[in-house]
């Protein structure tokens, strides 16, 4: 039998639990159970599989939980108004919600850090502000939190979305494939690319080329008005944020970074990284580890 790599999801959070459109997350935790709590958040399109080698690295010290977001990866949509509502909410309100109820579902005995990339910046911002939920720190990588919005892509997508949903399946992997390449600054290792295409170009349960359609659909009406005129809370609650970029990022440049930290305000900090594109995970692996342990450490040592 072929064991499962330590960062697999196995665990299921179903939300909500009564009748309605219901989602289901997939998650895992790695290092040790009374560890300080560390939360890798993902975007679009991506999974927790981007995150995979920074948990298991750095759960030798932390307690480090990974998980799919609802409508990526492994976590499903369970019922057809799950769907609908999914592909509609532009503003990422009820990723935010579900979000934190899955935060509240781990019992956390210590507010834990938290590093979030693209939309996840906006859910997680979404989940301090209009969620309650209580951080020791906040990593902001590459992310989706500030206006303007959207990839050309994207609209056209939206527009066409019946279109996209009949293109023949080798046709769109070849979309889906150039579309994931295009988010770096390097050229990817066929084998990272294979990781991040896999969940929108194979079956097995997988959200599959429909489920692609209704992420790209969702990210064509991204808003965020109502709640950046909120994110000076952030900073006047003194929580320590870190604000990562790279310096080649096409999909959100990095004025984008400089305009996020001035709403922010507090203690954020903006840190530019050469040679890296959208996807920094995969264009400077070490220089990004390098930038999480420090912030980490400087804020574990600091309380």
């Amino acid at each position: 039998m072929t064991s499962q790599p330590p960062t697999s999801l196995l665990q299921s959070f179903t939300y909500p639990s009564s009748a309605g459109p219901l989602y289901q997350i997939q998650w895992t935790r790695l290092g040790p159970q009374d560890a300080q709590p560390l939360i890798f958040v993902h975007g679009t399109p991506w999974s927790s599989r981007l995150w995979a080698p920074y948990a298991l690295a750095l759960s030798r010290k932390y307690s480090v939980y990974l998980f799919d977001n609802p409508g990526y990866g492994q976590s499903r949509l369970l019922t057809p108004a799950a769907t609908a509502e999914f592909a509609s909410n532009g503003p990422l309100t009820k990723q935010a919600e579900i979000t934190a109820a899955l935060f509240r579902h781990w019992g956390l005995t210590r507010p834990p850090h938290v590093v979030a990339h693209d939309n996840a910046g906006l859910v997680t911002l979404r989940t301090i502000l209009q969620h309650g939920c209580v951080y020791k720190s906040v990593t902001l990588i590459d992310v989706v939190a500030v206006g303007p919005w959207g990839l050309p892509f994207f609209k056209l997508v939206a527009e066409n979305e019946d279109v996209f949903k009949a293109i023949p399946a080798g046709m769109f992997d070849g979309i889906v494939r150039s579309y994931v390449r295009d988010a770096a600054y390097k050229p990817l290792r066929k084998e990272d690319e294979d990781r991040l295409a896999e969940p929108w170009v194979s079956g097995d349960g997988r959200p599959g080329q429909e489920g692609l359609v209704h992420v790209l659909k969702q990210a064509s009406m991204r808003v965020s008005e109502d709640v950046e005129v909120e994110y000076h809370k952030v900073g006047e609650s003194g929580l320590p944020v870190r604000i990562i970029w790279g310096k080649q990022d096409k999909w959100v440049p990095y004025e984008r970074a400089e305009k996020l930290k001035n709403l922010i305000g507090g203690k954020s900090e903006v840190v530019l990284v050469e040679g890296a594109g959208h996807l920094i995970q995969l264009d400077q692996p070490e220089r990004l580890m390098a930038e999480i342990v420090t912030f980490l450490a400087e804020v574990d040592a600091s309380s």
